[in-house]
């Protein structure tokens, strides 16, 4: 079945969780699967029950700027080889822990996603949906791009952040994203992300840049979600393959993202659950 046909058949057209947040961007190069994963850790010192899912199955890379070699992926799930539960990976002591998480990752090369019938499309939102219900807050990084399995995937979460910097072809393909996921019904829960920003005031550019196009031609106008600045200190934790949050905690983009995460909170009523049940590995 063609991605086009996918969008067409597939059932999951509304969120298929309030705390699922999806993070896209129009191009690669952007920071999305780095901010993905530092916000997942900036909502755990929150004291939030965090899971982050690689969405990416074609260039994921999530494990890899963590460190990680997991033991199960995505794919295991989605193929039946494991429950969605017993594919996840811990990070920094996992989920629960202060600045820990899960992970449920990709598997760099795989086209499992793009082969999916609607029955095991339906399979697929089902197990995202119950992992999620384990948790305060999922996050699933999605790929780059406007293709549609980038829509169908993001049309399942809550919130939507597209992640962009100021460069021009990433102001002109987080639009095109924009307007992609408009033409298919979604205009609700978009926001934007700016990334590796000069400074707030030139985010704030970035950011009126990018919604005088939207105003002008869609008729939408997206709330700023959080600017996060450039910082050298991105760069060397990428290179170290370590959490960002934990290593550099009193950088600049770290409190960025911390201000990004307390905006969430609010803005979504991310309150932690008063006690988490135990994940089960028996349903897939």
């Amino acid at each position: 079945m063609s991605n086009l046909a996918l969008v067409n058949a597939a059932p999951a057209q509304q969120p298929i969780a309030r705390n699922l947040i999806a993070i896209a961007s129009g191009k690669g190069g952007v920071g999305k699967t780095w901010a993905a994963a530092t916000l997942s850790q900036a909502l755990s010192f929150s004291g939030r029950r965090m899971l982050l899912i690689d969405g990416d199955l074609g260039l994921a890379n999530v494990d890899v700027q963590l460190g990680l070699q997991p033991g199960s992926d995505l794919a295991d799930a989605i193929s039946g080889r494991k429950a969605f539960a017993d594919a996840v990976t811990p990070v920094a002591g996992g989920a629960g822990a202060k600045g820990g998480f899960d992970i449920l990752a990709g598997r760099s090369g795989s086209a499992v996603l793009h082969q999916l019938n609607p029955a095991e499309w339906a399979r697929l939102m089902r197990g995202i949906s119950a992992l999620a219900g384990f948790y305060d807050v999922a996050i699933l990084d999605l790929g780059a791009g406007a293709d549609a399995l980038v829509l169908n995937l993001a049309q399942a979460a809550q919130t939507i952040l597209i992640v962009l910097t100021d460069e021009p072809t990433s102001l002109t393909d987080a639009y095109a994203l924009i307007k992609r996921l408009a033409q298919h019904g979604r205009v609700k829960g978009i926001e934007l992300l700016i990334n590796m920003a000069a400074d707030h005031q030139y985010g704030r550019r970035t950011a009126e840049a990018l919604n005088r196009a939207a105003r002008g031609f869609l008729n939408l106008e997206l709330p700023v979600a959080g600017i996060i600045r450039r910082d050298p200190k991105v760069r060397e934790a990428i290179r170290r393959q370590a959490p960002f949050m934990a290593r550099f905690p009193q950088s600049p983009a770290a409190a960025d993202v911390s201000a990004l995460s307390d905006y969430l909170i609010r803005a979504q009523g991310l309150a932690p659950a008063p006690a988490s049940p135990k994940i089960q590995g028996t349903w897939r």
